[in-house]
């Protein structure tokens, strides 16, 4: 638990070293098993490791955060398929689910928005599990994102994750959380 939680920590600068794709084709085979809404699995990913696509993402990207993207081995950018209902078909969702979704547009958006996201967090976690550190940010044009690499297709991106191994000096300390007691009421 500690390995994924409590001593897992942002990486925010890698060793240069690669990260192979192998490793996060079975951190994701591990995490897909984990719930979403009607089994929808909305997450969608961009496996930037090519120079080429790099220089495409870095633009986009806050300042702040374009020496990690730039020094990582390789970048997830993770979104969220909008048009899920089509690919639920593929996992049998069942026929009312789909047409739901179809006439809903916004219903399905916001299921497909967060589903992704709670499969980014499941993804995460496995990451670690295989022993890859990463870095999450938000901190990026995710709309000129969406133009530069989803211009063919129905994905909007959620964030973007930095994989590979951190550097002794890749971490800041570790930030305080709130407690249990803090955050939960038993009613």
């Amino acid at each position: 638990m500690a390995a994924l939680f409590a001593a897992a920590r942002t990486a925010r600068a890698f060793r240069d070293e690669p990260a192979p794709v192998e490793e996060v084709a079975r951190a994701y085979n591990n995490a897909r098993w984990a719930p979403t809404a009607f089994n929808s699995q909305p997450l969608r990913l961009d496996l930037i490791a090519t120079p080429e696509a790099r220089d495409r993402l870095l633009p986009l990207v806050a300042e702040a955060n374009r020496p990690a993207v730039a020094g990582a081995p390789l970048t997830l950018v993770a979104s969220a398929d909008m048009d899920v209902h089509q690919s639920m078909r593929d996992l049998d969702a069942a026929d009312w689910v789909l047409d739901f979704l179809a006439d809903s547009p916004q219903t399905r958006y916001a299921m497909a928005h967060d589903s992704a996201l709670l499969q980014l967090g499941y993804l995460i976690v496995t990451l670690r599990a295989e022993g890859l550190d990463v870095g999450v940010m938000t901190g990026a044009d995710l709309p000129g994102i969406d133009a530069q690499f989803h211009a063919d297709r129905p994905w909007r991106s959620i964030a973007i994750v930095n994989v590979g191994h951190g550097t002794e000096d890749a971490y800041r300390p570790r930030g305080k959380r709130h407690s249990f007691d803090t955050v939960a009421r038993v009613l």
